[in-house]
């Protein structure tokens, strides 16, 4: 693969409703998650990491923090053709409206993109947990004369409904597609995913929003063929099987979409296994994010079980397990933290300042003394008294309050939020 041949496209995603409320102030791909990191770092690192250096980013909600993090974190050398810019939704005089769908997104984008050389454009979803080599897919590409490849994964029945499901034939072209299908209609879509995945009840072919287009058809598609489709998954790929050479990379490794809370909440959570699927401890599959220059964790006297721990904490807890604490989390004495994923804060508290805040009843940033923790997010720069009790779990009902949020019995602690002493959940 020639890398110059290349540009990559990461879809920033619709108003991220579903991850309400971790995206009422900031986008979905700026969501930090393994505290330390943000989604849209997962793509870019794989695409960095698979030699693709120049990368758009569509965003058009809540952009502010991801165009901050992009700016302080992408930035290749004056000897480099590489790039990370974001495009951000814009209304133009031919084109009043913001971003309908997917399509529509790198449709408009079209313009921005025309002026530079390559052949082939890389399309990539911004919510997703995974590692990928895109090169071994475009040379597939290559190997195929493929006009359209579709990244694929195997996934089980209960799943199946979720997603774009398709059918190939022994060449691993694509014959068939539907999006989302029923219930019903399921064992008609059941493909043969080889003996591993057939041995684990991943029988069907889903779609992972992973495609590959030769450069002259998407532009074919978006602006003559099609000029009026929103939705790749809905109406761009349908069309396109019985017309044009579609094919599938099937990926058997890791993958998980972060679409809702519940999926966020398990795949931080699932990073401190003894052995995660995504492995951050990767010398040749770099997560890359922002450089803080912050000072080592310092812990005192807490047990820890299964947890990671971000640069800059200080902690004194009585005990962490299953969970991960972000960066420049502060937890006090005699707290114990359980299946949780502690965010961490933006800046450090002079001691000044926490003195200031004390003399107001205000807490300090972080979580105070004995306190009690499950079955939580706590989002940046929350303020948690002592003596606070938040054990989450589906005996709680589904709320949204202006401190928290409750979503498939997980309490999410809302950006910034200021929860008093001896406060109860």
């Amino acid at each position: 693969m020639n890398t110059k041949s290349v540009i990559s496209i990461v879809l920033g995603g619709g108003a991220g409703s579903r991850l309400y409320p971790l995206t009422a102030s900031r986008s979905k791909p700026a969501v930090p998650i393994a505290g330390k990191y943000r989604l849209v770092d997962i793509p870019i690192s794989n695409c960095i990491n698979s030699g693709i250096n120049r990368i758009l980013v569509l965003t058009q909600f809540n952009s502010a923090s991801l165009n901050k993090h992009i700016k302080n974190t992408y930035q290749f050398n004056a000897f480099s053709s590489g790039f990370v810019d974001i495009l951000a939704a814009e209304q133009t005089p031919d084109n009043p409206t913001w971003f309908q769908g997917t399509a529509d997104a790198v449709r408009q984008s079209l313009r921005h993109i025309g002026s530079y050389e390559y052949d082939y454009v890389l399309i990539l979803s911004g919510d997703q947990l995974y590692q990928m080599d895109f090169s071994a897919m475009i040379d597939n590409h290559l190997a195929q004369n493929a006009d359209l490849t579709i990244a694929t994964i195997p996934v089980t029945h209960r799943e199946a409904t979720e997603f774009g499901i398709l059918k190939t034939n022994e060449k691993n072209d694509i014959t068939s597609f539907i999006e989302k299908p029923k219930e019903d209609v399921l064992p008609d879509w059941v493909s043969d995913t080889g003996h591993v995945m057939q041995g684990m009840g991943r029988n069907y072919l889903a779609s992972m929003g992973i495609y590959v287009f030769s450069r002259k058809l998407l532009f074919d598609l978006l602006q003559t063929e099609h000029k009026d489709a929103t939705d790749f998954g809905k109406e761009i790929i349908p069309s396109c099987i019985n017309k044009y050479k579609v094919v599938s990379f099937q990926y058997d490794g890791y993958w998980t979409d972060i679409g809702n809370i519940y999926s966020f909440f398990e795949a931080n959570l699932a990073l401190t296994m003894d052995i995660p699927h995504f492995n951050l401890f990767n010398n040749e599959k770099t997560v890359y994010t922002r450089a803080r220059m912050l000072p080592p964790a310092k812990i005192s006297g807490t047990t820890l079980e299964r947890t990671l721990i971000a640069e800059g904490c200080i902690i004194h807890a009585s005990r962490i397990e299953n969970s991960v604490v972000g960066i420049r989390t502060r937890i006090g004495n005699g707290t114990t933290i359980v299946s949780s994923y502690i965010m961490g804060g933006d800046y450090y508290e002079t001691l000044a300042e926490i003195q200031h805040a004390e003399h107001q009843g205000i807490p300090k940033i972080g979580i105070g003394d004995r306190c009690y923790i499950k079955n939580v997010i706590v989002d940046k720069n929350c303020r948690i008294g002592n003596d606070v009790r938040i054990n989450g779990g589906e005996h709680l009902d589904k709320s949204d309050h202006p401190l928290y949020t409750i979503k498939d019995g997980i309490v999410v602690i809302k950006k910034g939020a200021i929860i008093p002493n001896g406060f109860v959940i």
